[in-house]
């Protein structure tokens, strides 16, 4: 039973349990780093073998690269959707649980396979189906233990775990790859972190089905009516908010996924002719964790003040005016006005996932939300195709400056768009 205005300590027990899975969950988001070791270095093309503790792997192209990231965030989301009917059935226990053991093995098969197939099934396939399954137990899990006027900030808490994860998992990464190679990287981060969702998974709990989440009064009207009606997941595909949702998504999160899928190689270049950064370029990467898992937490707080559609149109236009800037700042070499330009497109992109969820939930309620949000999740998957694109312009012009153009159109659409996106009457 829930007590108006007080929140349980349970409540704060299965947020800090969420936070810890996705910590692990967003090893995606340090993939820049593991790109840097596949690509082949001056004086090498792809297809030659690598030597020393990376023997037994070959240098890709830039497309080739990208590929498992891309797969690995299309599965992704295209897991989200069991795992959305998984937490709402069985609760969040059972698919963090398996998250845990699919990520885990996926790392393991990557490191070991030793091959571009090998990092499009262990890290791409077997990853993503973690993640979906994940990601989705750990965010509903959280939110339906408080009330709306705390929707933004909770889902920023727990999807800031999956942002920072970068923070740590970047230096790590580039430490054990320059200590034990590739295949150390990833087997070594696989049982770890196994090991720590399957443990936090045990903590994840759904609130109890006469639970009142603080802010209403037990036996009050709006304890006994929702101002939001639990629209099942059958009805949501109806509406025209869901593909609207979808789109939003698609045009948002595109942004921060190019981005990131090239922040080690953005700052290779950029900072060519300075040897700290050169050779330390991971730290965009780590940078990149913490104003993304802020950008979360920040942008989940002020949206429940201001409005969605407000906090999105905001985050938007900023962003877009950075990637406009983008090649012109790389190609004047400057480190420190990139590391503000991409912080912005960061935060973002950390906003986006904040406000997504919230956004679902406003208009659907928050009883479905674990299905209904892996629907609308979707358009997080299908914005994987851009960094996959700008690979492409990168192989056939050398740049990623018309990626970088065209990322920042299709975000000025989204902003554009969402003035006309309204709740479903």
């Amino acid at each position: 039973m829930g007590q108006p205005g007080r929140v349980p300590g349970r409540a704060w027990v299965v947020t800090g349990a969420g936070v810890a899975v996705n910590l692990c969950l967003g090893i995606l988001y340090a993939w820049s780093v593991w790109k840097g070791a596949l690509l082949a270095p001056k004086g090498s093309s792809p297809g030659d073998p690598m030597t020393g503790a990376n023997a037994g792997w070959h240098y890709l192209s830039d497309a080739e690269a990208t590929w498992a990231y891309a797969i690995c965030g299309f599965t992704f989301a295209l897991f989200m959707i069991p795992g959305g009917r998984l937490q709402d059935r069985y609760g969040p226990r059972a698919g963090a649980t398996l998250a845990g053991l699919c990520l885990g093995l996926g790392c393991v098969v990557a490191g070991v396979m030793k091959s571009y197939l090998g990092l499009v099934v262990g890290f791409g396939l077997l990853g993503g189906i973690g993640m979906g399954l994940g990601y989705a137990a750990a965010t509903p899990a959280a939110v339906r233990w408080f009330g709306p006027h705390r929707r933004g900030l909770i889902v920023g808490l727990v999807v800031g775990g999956y942002g920072g994860a970068a923070v740590y998992i970047a230096p790590l990464a580039k430490q054990l790859i320059a200590e034990g190679g590739l295949t150390t990287s990833f087997v070594a981060l696989g049982v770890l972190f196994a090991t720590v969702i399957v443990l936090a998974a045990q903590f994840l709990k759904m609130p109890p089905s006469d639970y009142v989440p603080p802010g209403a009064a037990v036996g009050s009207a709006a304890a006994a009516k929702p101002a939001i009606a639990d629209v099942p997941a059958s009805q949501v595909v109806r509406t025209w908010q869901f593909p609207a949702l979808v789109a939003l998504f698609v045009g948002s999160a595109q942004a921060g996924l190019l981005v990131i899928a090239n922040a080690a190689p953005i700052l290779n270049k950029t900072a060519s002719g300075i040897a700290f950064f050169a050779a330390n370029a991971w730290l965009l990467a780590a940078y990149g964790g913490i104003v993304n898992a802020s950008g979360r937490v920040g942008t989940g707080t002020y949206s429940d003040r201001v409005g969605r559609v407000n906090a999105f149109g905001l985050n938007g236009l900023a962003a877009a005016g950075c990637l406009f800037a983008l090649p012109a700042v790389i190609a004047a070499e400057n480190v420190w006005l990139l590391f503000l330009m991409v912080g912005v497109v960061y935060w973002q992109y950390g906003g986006t996932l904040a406000l997504m969820p919230a956004w679902t939930a406003d208009f659907f309620g928050a009883k479905n939300l674990g299905l209904n949000y892996g629907l609308v999740f979707l358009g997080w998957g299908i914005a994987f195709f851009v960094p996959q694109i700008a690979g492409f312009i990168k192989d056939a012009t050398g740049t990623l400056d018309g990626a970088f153009y065209l990322s920042g159109g299709l975000l000025v659409a989204a902003v554009v768009g969402s003035r006309f996106v309204v709740k479903p009457s």
